[in-house]
């Protein structure tokens, strides 16, 4: 297949090859695409720190616009034009790619986000997409992969400790979630047959109850939500900038623009990922459209804005509500509870794709499978509370709780009859 045929077959806009007027709506399709990251970064910021006052009884930001809504802007170029400092004994090269090997993912990932369906422009018909590549989804987990080195290398550039401490774990971290994250988008690829995010959406097109996260069972749909809290570095999953421990994490020493590069990041991912889960599992644009005419381009864009807002609302929730996991009942929650749980929900899915007959064996082998994993990590952790451990418990104290209780009490008694 030739390169135009590959680009036809994704969008109607290259069906009669590419002249200047193509190159210009392509433009301004990305121009546009950069300009709504943007200003979703912005509006992402104000609605948290709004949303987040109202729950703890405060007021927010109200100061700067209307309903503090310019604030965000404000801080923006207050660090632009703050001192930028780069250390020493840092890797000035290195250093200085990072923020964008962190930035740059989530804009791409953006880009192959449906937005809406067709529209037609001095008899153009397009796609509301920047791109629709026939590998959509899986250039969407390369590029996440990819955030991982911005996070790694902005911790050992900078020739600090805490930063490379928070790297290694921000790393770690991102990587077990990752593989979670990776089958249960498998399962939405098994059961759409294509790696197009346009086909995903046009497979759901028939109503909610053809909506991915109904037809596969909720499951995937939680382990993906669950692992994109935590490649986020959302709340609960915030260790990697664990204030109290690493003094503010990865980027401890960065200043002034390439700060605020990794915090638009940080929030554009929020919303990106936000855009994914309604993608592949809330039938992106789709919805109902009433019959008006010349608005009928319009009212997929309000169902696909409407969806990602109520996403955003939940990360917004979840950080209001929840406190910090503990570093390794984090990475437990990775590897022994979502990746088993998504390989077997992947083959079940898989079985039931085949025939009803091989769906059941499937059960079967998962129940098994699963007797015999829950009974290997019980044994595990039998062993490693046990005298013969080869390293001692995480988190166990040093000091017997009944001497901390004692001497607890012995200092309440002193400080009383003095």
């Amino acid at each position: 297949m030739s390169l135009m045929n590959l680009l036809a077959s994704g969008d109607p806009l290259y069906a009669n090859g590419v002249n200047w007027v193509v190159i210009l709506i392509v433009v301004i399709k990305v121009l546009l695409s950069f300009g709504i990251c943007l200003v979703s970064v912005m509006l992402m910021i104000w609605g948290e720190r709004k949303i987040i006052s109202d729950m703890q009884s405060r007021i927010g930001p109200n100061r700067a616009g209307p309903w503090g809504m310019m604030q965000t802007l404000a801080d923006g170029i207050k660090l632009f034009f703050k001192e930028d400092l780069i250390p020493d004994k840092s890797s000035r090269f290195v250093f200085k790619l990072a923020p964008f090997l962190s930035l740059v993912p989530a804009l791409v990932v953006f880009a192959i986000v449906p937005l809406g369906g067709v529209v037609t422009i001095g008899g153009y018909t397009t796609e509301i997409q920047v791109a629709d590549p026939p590998m959509g989804i899986l250039l969407a987990l390369a590029l996440s992969a990819i955030g991982v080195y911005g996070v790694m290398l902005a911790g050992w550039s900078s020739g600090s400790k805490y930063p490379l401490m928070s790297s290694v774990r921000a790393s770690a971290q991102m990587i077990s979630y990752e593989a979670a994250m990776g089958m249960s988008v498998l399962t939405v690829v098994l059961v759409t047959s294509s790696l197009s995010t346009r086909t995903m959406v046009d497979s759901q097109g028939g109503g909610p109850w053809h909506w991915n996260v109904i037809r596969l069972g909720v499951v995937p749909f939680i382990i993906f939500l669950m692992a994109a809290i935590a490649e986020t570095n959302r709340p609960p999953f915030d260790v990697v900038e664990a204030d109290s421990e690493l003094v503010g994490g990865f980027h401890t020493e960065y200043s002034s623009i390439r700060f605020a590069l990794f915090y638009l990041a940080e929030f554009l991912n929020t919303v990106t990922m936000s855009a994914i889960m309604v993608t592949l599992f809330f039938g992106g644009p789709s919805g109902w459209i009433p019959p008006i005419p010349h608005l009928q381009w319009l009212f997929p864009i309000l169902w696909f804005v409407g969806k990602t807002v109520a996403f955003c609302y939940l990360f917004i929730w979840l950080r209001g509500a929840l406190p910090r996991a503990r570093y390794d009942k984090l990475m437990e929650l990775g590897w022994r509870r979502l990746i088993p749980l998504s390989l077997g929900w992947m083959l079940l899915v898989a079985g039931f794709l085949v025939s009803p007959w091989w769906g059941l064996g499937m059960i079967v082998a998962i129940v098994i499978g699963g007797v015999i994993l829950g009974r290997a990590f019980k044994l595990g952790s039998e062993l490693e509370l046990s005298d013969t451990a080869v390293l001692p418990p995480v988190a166990k104290r040093i000091v017997p709780p009944e001497l901390v209780r004692d001497l607890s009490d012995r200092d309440e008694k002193d400080e009383s009859g003095s």
